[in-house]
């Protein structure tokens, strides 16, 4: 039975009581329980109970939590002392579904490499750092990101269903799994209200689809009573790592606020499964334009025909690729960087291969809030006042005249 929710700007951000991802301590925790590896099902599926696996909840409570879990999945796996280290520095989650789609329990596996605690993510150099984009620096109240003029990141929550191993935020997955409080959400309104510049809010976290539907409803309400926010996106990579969360009753509570965008996270083809192309057509049905943003990653997708696999399985399922992010420069992550080269070599081989709505923009996030860079091929080879020559994707030089200038059409 769900409590009754007040006013938006002043709602009670707590969970329905059937809706176990939040807790009812005051301080609105968003820990899921722990169960023994003997009860979780296997990767295979044997002995799923169907109407179990398919319920966001019960996939949130049964997360795997620790390496012995997941030793307990996979007998073969070689658990080191230096990924335990790295366990306990930045926590380990991944859902029962996303372990399911693990085909291999090592670094050739895509899936492996993004959800595992890897000995690797102990090795910084010194320029990597916990808060390379400065946010913390950039929050004028708590939980408040704002960096741009017309816009402003909402951190809701430190929940996700599964830390991925490359997250920017790593070093909000070391606390406790929280949620934002009602007197933060009262402040944040009172700050976009005074502050009708911001446009856009991009309500973050952590994953906001791990707290409760009247949670969510409750913050996105709250945004949309402030006149001067035009545009509410949500970040979320639920489609991906738990894909039942996107239910009728999550689309239809939020549809109501719309312009609402979705934008999602999907790195490599393996993680286009029936389930997600379902969750994502749910979203498109309801009208919420759905796109993408994927990192850059050595070993999982570094690779043009791995990215032009999954660009084209993203537009079949009508989520348009937005950014290709360049590896922040973030503590745990050196392992998974690439040099920018690659990223331009793949954006120069998958242009003239695909349709222009599936090529992302390649972006660099740059250090202390500097903001988003794009990188592109150079395809100009050079210019003068009457023509410039340029290099297609095949390598052709064209000419390409300029208006003639008032100076040239008077010789």
């Amino acid at each position: 039975m769900e409590r009754s929710t007040p006013s938006p700007a002043g709602a009670d951000i707590t969970a329905a009581d059937d809706e176990p991802p939040l807790s009812d301590r005051p301080e609105h925790e968003c820990t899921a329980q722990k169960i023994a590896p003997a009860l979780l099902p296997r990767p295979a599926g044997h002995g799923r109970n169907p109407g179990q696996w398919h319920d966001w909840r019960w996939q949130l409570r049964n997360r795997i939590r620790s390496m012995e879990q997941l030793g307990g999945h996979f007998p073969a796996f070689g658990i080191t002392p230096d990924s335990l280290k790295a366990a306990e520095k930045f926590p380990l989650a991944i859902t029962p579904y996303y372990l399911s789609l693990i085909k291999k329990p090592d670094s050739s596996d895509p899936i492996f490499l993004m959800s595992v605690p890897q000995g690797q993510e102990l090795q910084n150099p010194p320029f990597l750092e916990d808060d390379p984009l400065d946010e913390d620096q950039h929050m004028p109240i708590p939980g408040l990101v704002h960096r741009y003029p017309d816009r402003a990141l909402f951190l809701v929550t430190s929940a996700c269903a599964m830390y991925c191993r490359h997250c920017t935020r790593k070093r909000v997955t070391r606390s406790r799994e929280s949620c934002i409080s009602t007197a933060r959400l009262k402040r944040t309104v009172e700050y976009l209200q005074k502050h009708p510049e911001i446009r856009d809010v991009i309500i973050s976290g952590g994953d906001p689809f791990t707290m409760a539907d009247s949670v969510i409803e409750s913050v996105v309400a709250a945004i949309r009573s402030v006149p001067s926010v035009e545009v509410i996106r949500i970040g979320t990579r639920t489609p991906v790592t738990l894909p039942f969360r996107i239910t009728d009753e999550l689309t239809n509570r939020l549809r109501k606020y719309h312009p609402v965008w979705i934008n999602t996270h999907f790195n490599h083809p393996n993680e286009i499964t029936p389930e997600s192309v379902e969750a994502c057509g749910r979203l498109a049905d309801a009208g919420f334009p759905v796109g993408n943003q994927s990192v850059l990653l050595k070993g999982v997708n570094d690779d043009a025909k791995i990215m032009e696999e999954l660009l084209r399985g993203l537009i079949r399922m009508r989520v348009r690729p937005y950014y290709l992010f360049q590896c922040d420069l973030v503590a745990g992550i050196e392992h998974f960087r690439t040099p920018l080269a690659c990223g331009i070599e793949i954006m120069e081989r998958l242009r003239g291969r695909l349709s222009g709505i599936a090529i992302p923009s390649f972006v660099v996030d740059v250090p202390h809030g500097g903001g988003k860079v794009p990188v592109l091929p150079n395809y100009v080879v050079s210019a003068s006042a009457t023509h410039t020559v340029l290099r297609n994707c095949e390598g052709l030089l064209v000419s390409h005249p300029e208006p003639y200038s008032e100076e040239i059409r008077n010789q």
